[in-house]
């Protein structure tokens, strides 16, 4: 099975051995590559939808993989009992997405050894709510493909302890582990051009709170400055 570098990235961040969930397989590309890789031969892959879980159940059986691999059909963790995974991916999804399945069965999330997430919008969101309720980064990873830079996140609850502490709404926004290279220093600077495109159009309005956004932008453009100061 061959897969993105996104898919790639994500499926071999998954410590081998590991029985696996993938949230919202989609068409099961992950569970393949993972048996195939010998990095899993426990794994349950999900989908809210039954069309692409046909296609799914379709090509798992196409590889001959049942015996490693089982298909359900159901919404976010509410397919998986607990301690039946010890890694759970979800990926593609947007970050509030995320973070409210994780937040409807932290029976579930409490007792795996990682997630790994993988959030399309909302980062900053997702970052936030899982510093502020308890799950520690274990890593950050950015990935470049087409053009667009993804942000994947391993994390493990830890109920017992507030893991960090003097965060700052930047760290949300910029990331707490990603390894200072070239990749961030581009991701860095896509943030800042965002902003200043959000300036560019606010820059001939007129009232307080266009004027508000307007400040809020250029302190955003100063701190991930700063960050890219640090590593440039």
């Amino acid at each position: 099975m061959k897969l993105s570098l996104r898919l790639e990235k994500i499926a071999n961040m998954i410590t081998k051995d590991a029985k696996v969930a993938d949230i919202g397989t989609d068409h099961g590309y992950i569970p393949v590559y993972l048996v195939e890789n010998n990095i899993s031969k426990s794994i349950i892959a999900s989908d809210v939808n039954k069309k692409p879980l046909k296609k799914a159940i379709d090509i798992v059986k196409s590889y001959k993989l049942n015996e490693f691999i089982e298909l359900r059909l159901g919404s976010g963790l509410e397919v998986l009992d607990e301690n039946e995974s010890d890694e759970i991916i979800i990926a593609g999804m947007g970050g509030i997405l995320i973070k409210d399945l994780l937040e409807a069965r932290k029976n579930i999330v409490k007792n795996a050894k990682s997630l790994i997430l993988q959030p399309m919008q909302a980062q900053k969101e997702l970052r936030k709510y899982l510093i502020e309720n308890n799950y520690e980064i274990l890593e950050e990873v950015l990935i470049k493909e087409d053009q667009r830079i993804y942000e994947i996140i391993k994390v493990r609850f830890d109920s017992n302890k507030k893991i960090y502490e003097n965060i700052d709404d930047i760290d949300f926004e910029c990331g707490i582990k990603f390894k200072k290279d070239e990749l961030y220093k581009e991701f860095l600077q896509k943030k800042i051009d965002e902003y200043e495109n959000i300036k560019s159009k606010l820059k001939d309005l007129d009232n307080e709170k266009i004027k508000e956004k307007y400040e809020l932008c250029d302190e955003k453009i100063n701190l991930i400055g700063g960050k890219l100061s640090e590593i440039s």
